[in-house]
């Protein structure tokens, strides 16, 4: 009697031994697909700031265009791609620029001419004290209305402060605590935007103003170019009528400017 069991075959070797060997292509195929996809976010993500910016009509800070995404974009990644959106544009009569409150698109200095021509009318003219007091807020900040006073030498309008409040360039940021507790005031990112500046360490040298002008504020930030020559303190000059003009206004306080010419 034949007591031997059945031997089953042995599956082939080779088939085992294979199997890592074809799984490596297939794993860099995946990560050329996945560097392809990411770039193509980056494109898209790119693409959706871009509209963004160019619908808002005023700056928008970064961490608000993170959030248009779920989950939020990383700080870094956001400024990237602005970074590049800047260099885009930088060929054309438009630009992307910071300021203060985030991120805007402006028209060039160049073709600032032919907008003007889209709002026709003037830009108001402020006299000399409502420059010289927003002058010594921004750089003496934060200031009281006694403080203002005891630099120019004169009693302050209320008109001029008023006129400043109502432009937005200025705000009560607090009192001081001394007996009747005077408001402290301070400029606001409103005012670093019109002059085109992300910060007030952007402001020119106090050496480098020349007091004896008056000054006449910008079409702000339609000439935000012009901001660092436009500056609200005595750096542009005016003739000397403008400033007989602007001095017989001093009591009525400025006109708040025409809105900017931004990209919507």
């Amino acid at each position: 009697m034949n007591d031997e069991l059945p031997v089953s075959p042995q599956p082939p070797a080779a088939a085992h031994e294979t199997r890592p060997d074809d799984a490596a292509p297939a794993r860099t195929g995946d990560a050329g697909g996945e560097a392809a996809a990411a770039a193509g976010d980056v494109r898209e993500i790119k693409s959706v700031l871009e509209a963004a910016l160019l619908v808002a009509g005023e700056a928008v800070p970064a961490s608000t265009l993170a959030r248009l995404f779920d989950p939020p974009l990383p700080a870094d990644l956001v400024r990237r791609v602005l970074e590049d959106l800047r260099a885009d544009w930088s060929e054309r009569k438009v630009e992307l620029v910071q300021v203060a409150s985030g991120w805007r698109f402006q028209g060039r200095r160049e073709v600032q001419p032919f907008l003007d021509r889209l709002s026709p009318e003037k830009p108001p003219k402020y006299s000399r004290a409502v420059m010289e007091t927003l002058a010594i807020i921004a750089y003496q900040q934060p200031v009281t209305r006694g403080d203002i006073e005891s630099i120019r030498g004169v009693a302050v309008s209320t008109n001029v402060i008023k006129s400043l409040e109502d432009r937005q360039w200025i705000e009560a940021v607090g009192h001081r605590e001394t007996p009747g507790r005077p408001a402290l005031y301070a400029t606001t990112k409103t005012f670093l935007d019109d002059l085109g500046l992300t910060s007030l360490a952007e402001l020119p040298p106090l050496a480098e103003l020349d007091p004896s002008h008056l000054l006449e504020t910008p079409d702000a930030p339609t000439k935000a170019a012009e901001a660092p020559l436009a500056l609200a303190s005595p750096i542009l000059g005016a003739d000397a009528g403008a400033a007989d003009v602007a001095g017989a206004a001093e009591d009525r306080g400025g006109d708040a400017a025409p809105q900017a010419q931004v990209l919507h």
